[in-house]
């Protein structure tokens, strides 16, 4: 049987996201979005690109959820963007409602599938469609760090001229400006990181880590990062797709793990065919300990603001 993969919303997350996967030939692709024609016009586009990128994959759109059933991965972009004037409390009001709806269609119709999450604020985002699916955590996984370890791999190799490919990079904690990158354990060809980069260099890496999504969101004036971020949801459902082990950074429901209960937080997870086979737990400095716990106080407190909208 053919694999399929949803992707609810047709923006330019989403839509890439479907672009990358079709590409690959990892699945057919279910494209929706409540926006009239959008995902059914997208999805024949790339249906129409299919000849000359050389692949059999079968792309459908649609404003509804029926043609989601029996999905092996549903990925959620659906969701607004924050606009001036809305707090952080409007936008997670808001995205809220919608991903709680997105799951509560989908969640019946592929009650196998694995969950993607990437609508923000993310962390928050995991724990509504983890209620509102049901499902056990570890089908429901946050889009996160595999992103963040993508962009502090890319300042590395920038800073030493070297092939991207020789770059190995681990971020931990929230999505956001409290993640945790951290550079004794990211190596450039086995060789650690802090022996070919300065110190001063590298905390200005790190920096640059923490507000890269805010980087591309100044530059582009309208609108925010999605090349990358498609290529990291692709890559997390390559290695479920494929039943690949993968070790990835991404948001998994914490219950002691790192000292933390209770909370989707991004560490490095075993990636197979049932989701999140394995949480892997690495020994910590204080200094990188109280990073991830200041990170998880600023999680666990949008977590919070969630239960008062």
């Amino acid at each position: 049987m053919r694999k399929k993969v949803t992707v609810v919303g047709a923006g330019n997350v989403g839509a890439t996201v479907a672009q990358r996967i079709a590409e690959k030939e990892l699945a057919d692709v279910f494209l929706t979005d409540i926006v009239e024609g959008l995902p059914q016009g997208k999805a024949l586009d790339l249906q129409e690109a299919a000849p000359i990128e050389k692949h059999d994959t079968r792309l459908v759109g649609a404003n509804s959820y029926e043609g989601s059933k029996g999905s092996d991965i549903v990925i959620v972009t659906a969701g607004v963007p924050r606009k001036p004037g809305m707090s952080r409390t409007d936008l997670l009001g808001t995205n809220a409602k919608i991903v709680r709806s997105v799951v509560e269609q989908v969640a019946p119709l592929s009650p196998d599938a694995v969950l993607i999450i990437v609508s923000n604020p993310l962390d928050a985002m995991c724990h509504v469609a983890l209620e509102a699916s049901g499902f056990p955590k570890n089908r429901v996984i946050g889009m996160a760090g595999v992103l963040d370890s993508a962009r502090f791999r890319a300042f590395i190799a920038m800073e030493l001229n070297v092939s991207v490919e020789n770059t190995h990079a681990f971020v931990l904690g929230g999505h956001g400006d409290t993640m945790v990158p951290l550079p004794r354990y990211s190596t450039v060809a086995g060789i650690p990181v802090s022996e070919l980069i300065s110190r001063e260099r590298l905390d200005a890496i790190v920096d640059r880590t923490r507000f890269g999504g805010a980087e591309i969101v100044d530059l582009l004036k309208t609108g925010s990062a999605y090349y990358a971020p498609a290529s990291a949801v692709k890559e997390m459902a390559e290695a479920i797709l494929k039943d690949k082990k993968k070790i990835l950074p991404c948001a998994a429901y914490l219950e002691g793990e790192y000292g933390i209960h209770d909370l989707f937080f991004g560490v490095p997870v075993k990636l197979g065919s049932k989701g999140i086979e394995q949480i892997i737990e690495v020994r910590l400095t204080e200094e990188e300990r109280a990073a991830l716990e200041r990170s998880a106080a600023e999680v666990r407190s949008t977590v919070n603001e969630l239960k008062k909208v």
